[in-house]
């Protein structure tokens, strides 16, 4: 198995192509100690290049990756995020004698169009009144609002404010706002308005017992392996930190960034993918906490692979060179274009490339620095990436 085989093979290359990428790699004014790379042969298991595999990096939005691994895993392909319109109280004719709730369960996608649904159903069920309020709740997950080793300036530049019920990504009226929930029963308070529905009271944020509500109405998100590609694909930060509080909720019963990531870590784990190195303190690779191996990376691909089930998902949630999302303006011309599936990966302390060339090799590269030089850092990512494009053309070595 591949993934057995990067936990075993040593770096045994063809030395030509070792020279290539090696020269591919040099960067001004970047320590090379902090560089790490790997590459895999799929065709043949072994590793044909590596350098500082083992060593543990930063590896900014390389991150997702294992949230994705483990969403696709643990959720599966085809889970679909629920957000229900409760009623506490009953209804007498056209009267609803009681509270509404607004209840999420993690949706990064909810929006207007959803509320516009539920305030549909509402009024299909006859009721035009709401003698009490709308109320938000977003207990499913806990009220943290970043996820642990953010920067300050992170909050709201890089991702919403973190929340298991947030509509449009919390902007109301043209800002983000501080209370996602609250927001949320404002805006569904407005949209049966809209449809035809007064309700009696101001808009609040809550917690109501869900076994003690009658279900008035549900919205569903998109499936998993379309959050994750679009995560993947468009290196969504809030999408990330959603599906990892998800997983969390799911598997572990605590919407929390912390058992989300003992549930990635576990997965990994199983998948046989070597852990060591490794420390998943967030979900987006924000955190100046995160910690990958390129050995560690491209176990994880090579794990997704070996599962057949979810390699369709997995693989297609990766950017196209020259074509789709964060690659869209990168590795353009021939041979790349088209021929390179991967993460890209950047702060101020990391810039990483990881993913598949063909189908034939699997890489990783993560460069570190304080700060790092990412617009010297990508361009020899991109070099690496088009001499294994380059290569991929090449029959296999005979074993």
């Amino acid at each position: 198995m591949l993934v057995a085989a990067i936990v075993t093979t040593g770096a045994s290359a063809a030395r030509p192509l070792a020279d290539r990428l090696a020269a591919a790699l040099q960067v001004e004014g970047l320590d090379p100690k902090l560089t790490g790379a790997i590459v895999i042969d799929t065709q043949t298991g072994k590793v044909v290049f590596s350098r500082n595999a083992r060593r543990s990096l930063v590896p900014a939005s390389t991150e997702k990756l294992t949230v994705a691994l483990t969403a696709l895993t643990v959720l599966g392909p085809e889970f679909r995020a629920r957000t229900l319109l409760l009623g506490r109280g009953k209804q007498q004719g056209t009267v609803w004698k009681g509270h509404l709730v607004l209840k999420g369960f993690g949706d990064p996608s909810l929006h207007r169009d959803d509320l516009q649904s539920l305030a549909r159903q509402l009024t299909s069920a006859g009721i035009k009144t709401v003698s009490g309020s709308v109320i938000g709740d977003e207990s499913y997950f806990d009220a943290s609002r970043t996820a642990p080793g953010w920067r300050a300036s992170f909050y709201k530049l890089w991702s919403p404010p973190l929340s298991a019920l947030i509509v449009d990504r919390a902007v109301s009226h043209g800002i983000v706002v501080d209370k996602p929930a609250l927001a949320a029963a404002r805006a569904l308070k407005t949209e049966l308005k809209n449809a035809g529905v007064k309700v009696r009271r101001r808009a609040k944020a809550g917690i109501v017992n869900e076994s003690r509500a009658t279900e008035l109405g549900f919205v569903e998100s998109p499936t998993v392996a379309e959050l994750v590609t679009f995560m993947n694909s468009e290196s969504d930060n809030f999408t990330a930190e959603t599906l990892l509080k998800m997983i969390g909720a799911e598997v572990r019963g605590e919407g929390t960034t912390l058992a989300g990531a003992a549930v990635v870590k576990r997965v990994l784990r199983d998948a046989g993918v070597p852990i060591a190195g490794i420390r998943i303190a967030d979900g987006s690779g924000l955190s100046r906490l995160d910690r990958l191996t390129p050995r560690s990376v491209v176990g994880l691909i090579g794990a997704a692979r070996e599962n057949r089930s979810l390699w369709p998902h997995f693989r297609g949630s990766l950017a196209v060179a020259g074509r789709t999302g964060t690659l869209e303006d990168r590795l353009r011309t021939t041979p790349s274009r088209g021929a390179v599936r991967a993460k890209t990966g950047t702060t101020n302390l990391s810039s990483a490339l990881s993913g598949i060339v063909r189908d034939r090799y699997i890489f990783s590269v993560i460069m570190n620095g304080t700060p790092i030089p990412y617009w010297r850092a990508r361009p020899a990512q991109d070099r690496f990436a088009t001499i294994l494009a380059r290569e991929s053309r090449r029959p296999p070595p005979a074993l």
